[in-house]
């Protein structure tokens, strides 16, 4: 069981809290229940919401030292300082191997601790110039709905901190799980690869159906009647990435899901999705998801 603990303070966001709620801490009938929630505070006892109630939070600061993965839900206001013991508390947690992750403006909290120092990182866009101001180090990008950088996460607007938590769900416990409590949630599954920037006119659907074919860079800007170098730019403008990086996490993706939902042998997945070897497929899969297909396949084969 993954131990999640949401760190609240007054005046603590119900809809942010809320989000955490619904992805680690709800019990769902024939959803298997992978997750804990836990919800700790610095002063154990009443913390006031937004929403006009106050909750009793019984959990201190000593709940972090069990987390596998620490959220902040927001933090208000985000000119709050953190506390010493606050402070020591999450880079305790960070610096034993615990995930960080932040909805909207949660963000604040972590860049205090200097974990997101030349990093990139993103908020809420009402948000994003009073964060560049404050913390210079850290390169906002508040057009992306989140980034993981695996030991630390941060999403956008509040909305953004569910497909974060989605998903985290995907890259613990596969997509086809990711997806059935997508479902529950009446939530449309979320897609790690995110469309670029400016008129779309489909390009998602339109290289996603054209995977098992060599779909190059060129090709997708094309598709946009743009050039590639308009493209590149674009995708870096918005993104912090590039088309080819896009393209190939698209493919990676889609290979994930067939590994889950298929017994097609590695080579046929690699030529559905167009990166036509299974040792080029390895090769791929390793640099984007840590282990081989067949070591993923083993760990989230939906029966």
């Amino acid at each position: 069981m993954h131990r999640v603990v949401a760190l609240v303070r007054p005046v603590q966001s119900t809809f942010e809290l809320g989000c955490a709620a619904e992805v680690f801490g709800t019990v769902r009938a024939g959803v298997p229940q992978h997750y804990e929630l836990r919800v700790c505070t610095e002063t154990p006892g009443p913390v006031e919401t937004s929403a006009g109630y106050t909750m009793s939070v019984p959990l201190g600061l000593s709940a972090l030292a069990s987390a596998d993965t620490v959220l902040i839900p927001g933090w208000a206001p985000v000119e709050a300082p953190l506390s010493a013991r606050v402070h020591r508390a999450l880079l305790r947690a960070h610096s034993r191997g615990a995930r960080l992750v932040t909805i909207c403006s949660g963000v604040f909290a972590l860049a205090r601790t200097g974990l997101l120092d030349g990093r990139s990182a993103t908020t809420h866009w009402g948000r994003a110039a009073q964060l560049r101001r404050e913390f210079p180090r850290v390169r906002v990008e508040p057009e992306r709905p989140y980034v993981d950088h695996g030991d630390v996460a941060t999403s956008a607007g509040a909305g953004a901190g569910i497909d974060l938590c989605l998903h985290l769900v995907r890259r613990d416990h596969g997509a086809a799980y990711a997806g059935l409590l997508a479902r529950h949630m009446v939530m449309p599954p979320h897609r790690e690869a995110p469309p670029p920037p400016g008129p779309l006119d489909g390009l998602l659907e339109w290289a996603g159906a054209r995977l098992g074919t060599p779909l190059s860079v060129s090709d997708l800007a094309a598709y946009l009647s743009v050039s590639p170098r308009t493209l590149a730019r674009r995708f870096a403008d918005r993104l912090g990435t590039s088309p080819g990086a896009w393209l190939l996490a698209l493919r990676i993706t889609e290979a994930r899901t067939l590994l889950e939902e298929t017994d097609l042998p590695v080579e046929a997945v690699a030529a559905r999705v167009g990166l036509t070897s299974a040792v080029n497929l390895r090769r791929h899969f390793r640099a984007q998801v840590g282990t081989t297909p067949g070591a993923y396949r083993r760990a989230f084969r939906v029966p």
